[in-house]
């Protein structure tokens, strides 16, 4: 009996640990969460790309009504719509050519890190650390892909929304431009969580043990590695392409023809909107799903060293991901303000209405992430320490980690808003002292440039001190997160730029009337300045970014 009883016993507690096993590899409630937040980003940037179809590239006589203004340009929307094809051959054919390299990059140092994690670990996790990092790299690609295939196809129709309202009005040319940055924030930011979360899930079919989570973490973190890699070739590549073809255009056009901006005798024109697109749009979108993708991956590796955040479960290690997920639904709540309650009709209401979204997203997804934090985080746990042994954190500390970085990446926004906009005060002294020449122009611009830089980098220090006192380097990369959080709202107003530029141009080579490039003049100024917050956001997360990674 006592032989039996005991065959009994081993057979229960090695029932159990199947079922044990079999629990974890099914999708708990944060899955179902974060899942449902990445399909509502989807269906979102498919509803804002349906919108931005229903203006036609080139509406025709049959579309519009008696009145419309359209009737009257018939000849110079046919223009519009050969430059815009023009425009879609130059920017696909430069993605070919990046892509291709990025692709031969990848497959190449793929076999590299599949040998070095190799020797440093073992063949299976040399190979699970590869495919994640193909994985990331290669949705990387696809973000930038959307994003720059969305932006050309919107910049066309903006001008085309431009010539067809009276010219007090701008509220059609700025909603197909808005639309035309949710389309690429939204899509980036729900396809980055949603292949994310999935590669998790697949890895933990793998790695079915808690005590092997630590491991899982260590591979997925090249997801990370690859996103990043691609943003190299993205952000610098493009970005050297961008500013090559708009001094070129520049010099050729002004300096030695004295032609006008984007005049149509100017072949160069058509390179440099191509540019404005490869460097703001697909620069910028993987620059930053790189940024999202190491915080998350920093975040989630460091967790996994906690055994109380281990103890858990798999919805306390996955809060930052719940981050990313809570700042979509946010982003997409408060992208209504712009378009429908509080739409741009003026010059004026165009850069509050950019500003208003920022401001709204980011107040909003504080209240959410700190009842996040307290429903899926202990109440107090301990942390691996770089300084000492360990550290005790809480949930009440991770979730002012987080709210420290949403709200410091929202004062570096306002301040570089403050740096670059017309409306202030910095850039018309610039422009004032531009009539006394330009060598003024580029001392008095340098200076303005190292003095715009002197709030974002006391904030940025100040948000490093608060997080890692509160939680270590896992509140730094909580803090990323924070600043991160609303980057689907970061992503539209970014994406808004180059459209509004492209669209500009295009009014101005098709040689459509002086009003319709006035409107797209006013939306292209706010634009500029959009770019700059972007850039901001993208340069302030990788500096926290930085930090967490020491750890990770």
């Amino acid at each position: 009996v006592t032989k039996i009883g005991r065959v009994a016993r081993v057979r229960w507690r090695a029932r159990g640990r199947i079922l044990g096993a079999v629990d974890k590899r099914r999708m708990t409630g944060v899955d179902v969460f974060i899942f449902a937040a990445v399909g509502v980003g989807i269906c979102f940037a498919a509803y804002n790309f349906a919108v931005i179809q229903r203006t036609k590239v080139n509406p025709g006589r049959t579309y519009q009504p008696a009145n419309s203004p359209l009737i009257a340009v018939q000849a110079e929307l046919a223009k519009v719509e050969q430059i815009h094809a023009t425009i879609d051959t130059g920017a696909k054919a430069f993605l070919r050519a990046e892509y291709t390299i990025c692709v031969q990059f990848l497959l190449a140092f793929s076999v590299l890190l599949l040998i070095l994690t190799t020797v440093g670990s073992s063949f299976a996790e040399g190979l699970f650390t590869t495919v994640a990092f193909l994985v990331g790299g290669f949705t990387s690609i696809a973000s930038g892909l959307c994003g720059m295939l969305v932006a050309v196809d919107a910049n066309a129709r903006t001008t085309v929304a431009a010539a067809s309202e009276p010219p007090s009005r701008l509220t059609a040319a700025f909603n197909v431009a808005f639309r035309a940055g949710a389309v690429m924030g939204f899509a980036l930011c729900a396809l980055g969580l949603g292949v994310l979360l999935a590669l998790l899930l697949a890895y933990r079919v793998h790695f079915s043990d808690v005590s092997e989570w630590a491991t899982m973490m260590d591979c997925v973190a090249g997801f990370g590695l690859g996103g990043s890699s691609v943003a190299m070739f993205g952000r610098v590549g493009g970005g050297i392409y961008t500013k090559a073809a708009d001094v070129g255009a520049d010099l050729v056009g002004k300096v030695v023809h004295g032609l006008e901006e984007d005049d149509p005798k100017n072949p160069a024109t058509i390179a440099d909107n191509v540019g404005d697109n490869v460097g703001d749009v697909a620069g910028m979108g993987s620059d930053l799903f790189g940024s999202l993708a190491e915080s998350t991956c920093a975040a989630l590796v460091i967790a996994s060293t906690s055994s109380d955040l281990l103890d858990a479960g798999w919805a306390a290690l996955l809060f930052p991901l719940t981050i990313s997920a809570a700042g979509i639904l946010v982003c997409m709540a408060c992208s209504f303000i712009a378009t429908d309650l509080k739409p741009a009709v003026r010059e004026a209401d165009v850069e509050s209405a950019l500003k208003l979204q920022l401001i709204s997203t980011t107040f909003l997804v504080v209240p959410v992430v700190v009842y996040l934090a307290h429903a899926l985080l202990p109440d107090k746990f301990e942390l691996p320490s770089v300084v000492s042994g360990t550290i005790k954190a809480s949930s009440t500390g991770a979730a002012i980690c987080v709210s420290v970085g949403a709200l410091g990446g929202l004062l570096i926004g306002l301040v570089t808003e403050y740096y670059t906009s017309h409306s202030y005060e910095p850039v018309r002294e610039c422009a004032h002292v531009c009539k006394q020449g330009a060598a003024v122009n580029l001392i008095y611009g340098l200076a303005l440039g190292y003095r715009s830089a002197i709030v974002p980098v006391y904030t940025l220090a100040a948000i490093v001190y608060f997080a890692f006192s509160l939680a270590d380097l896992y509140g730094v990369a909580l803090a990323a997160l924070g600043m991160l959080s609303t980057l689907a709202t970061g992503l539209t107003i970014d994406g808004y730029g180059p459209v509004t530029d492209n669209a500009g141009g295009i009014a101005e080579m098709a040689q459509l009337p002086a009003a319709c490039r006035e409107k797209t003049d006013c939306l292209d100024a706010a634009g500029n300045t959009t770019a700059a917050i972007g850039k901001g956001f993208a340069i302030g997360s990788a500096a926290l970014v930085l930090f967490a990674l020491y750890r990770a």
